[in-house]
């Protein structure tokens, strides 16, 4: 199995974030949740010498691959790679390592560039390939992108369309899918872009986005819960960061920008003290993303658990 090259967008500007409250040299515990190529995961490590890392992933492949990664880089005592969805994360803490508070949280959510390059996964129509999209390929009992397309009601598909896609063309898209399977199942990546694309007007085929972005991109997260563990997930983690704690977060689309952006807010009127680090989201540099395109859309969000409420904070009257 190869596991293709992966980018770490953001890296530098997530390192900068715990180093302005961390001593490199201090004994500190990070997480990564979403482990991936396992470049944040190592810079961490190289960063902070002396910490220990916890980090997550569900993909059997990126596990396979981060294994000999940590072995290469000799931290196998330092990092623990844990098989798991991020959501499940603070329960394995719970279980595993009750007393352990964390001083920083990374997760760059979304897809990793082996997800779309590997085409055979089905995440891409650059490809043609089975319609798969789990980023979990051991567990059986998700459904694929296959299984929806063929499967789901016609207003249950242009709901996914609409919501998760923000497609316009939801309905006609949704219309024409089920129209087609009434005469042969929708099996491949390039099955469902070609009827996405003839979906479009023929003057809006050739756009700056493809026709069947929006779909492909909708179908991805109903088959991965992306945007219902992410909601469950962020303020499970306030409990169990340090004071001085930090949760760095990277978004690739509106739609988990917004609930992260939401999570912290609500985390304000929380028992739990803490502040808000990024007025507007950190945003990748010219030079990153020249030197990789995916990066353009990224943003970082960044929360802090503190010890007392700031004295300044508009947020306060709502909590007070």
């Amino acid at each position: 199995m190869t596991y293709t090259s992966h980018y770490s967008v953001l890296k530098k500007e997530c390192l900068d974030s715990l180093l302005e409250k961390h001593d490199k040299n201090g004994k500190w515990v990070f997480a990564d949740l979403t482990f991936g190529g396992g470049g944040h995961t190592i810079a961490l490590a190289q960063a902070f010498p002396n910490s220990i890392i916890y980090s997550t992933d569900q993909d059997p492949e990126a596990l396979e691959n981060g294994h000999n990664i940590l072995k290469e880089n000799g931290l196998e005592k330092r990092v623990t790679l844990i098989d798991t969805n991020f959501v499940f994360f603070p329960n394995w803490l719970e279980e595993n390592a009750p007393h352990v508070k964390l001083d920083g949280v990374i997760a760059d959510l979304g897809v990793s560039s082996h997800h779309f390059d590997k085409h055979e996964r089905g995440f891409s129509f650059l490809g043609d390939a089975v319609l798969d999209m789990r980023m979990n390929t051991a567990d059986s009992t998700i459904k694929t992108a296959r299984e929806i397309v063929n499967l789901y009601s016609e207003k249950d598909l242009v709901d996914i369309f609409k919501n998760y896609g923000e497609e316009k063309l939801a309905k006609k898209i949704a219309s024409r899918i089920v129209d087609y399977r009434k005469k042969a199942e929708i099996d491949t990546t390039k099955e469902l872009e070609n009827i996405i694309f003839h979906s479009y007007p023929p003057k809006q085929r050739h756009g700056r986005i493809h026709p069947a972005t929006r779909v492909f991109q909708a179908l991805r997260i109903e088959v991965n819960q992306e945007l219902k563990v992410l909601e469950e997930l962020i303020p499970r983690l306030l409990p169990v960061l340090s004071i001085g704690g930090r949760l760095n977060f990277i978004s690739f689309h509106s739609l988990e920008d917004r609930i992260i952006k939401h999570s912290f807010k609500s985390l304000l009127k929380s028992d739990l003290p803490c502040q808000i680090i990024t007025k507007k989201p950190i945003l990748p540099t010219e030079k990153e993303i020249s030197e990789n395109s995916r990066s353009r859309s990224a943003k970082m969000r960044v929360l802090e658990r503190v010890k007392d409420w700031p004295s300044k904070n508009k947020y306060k009257k709502d909590f007070i």
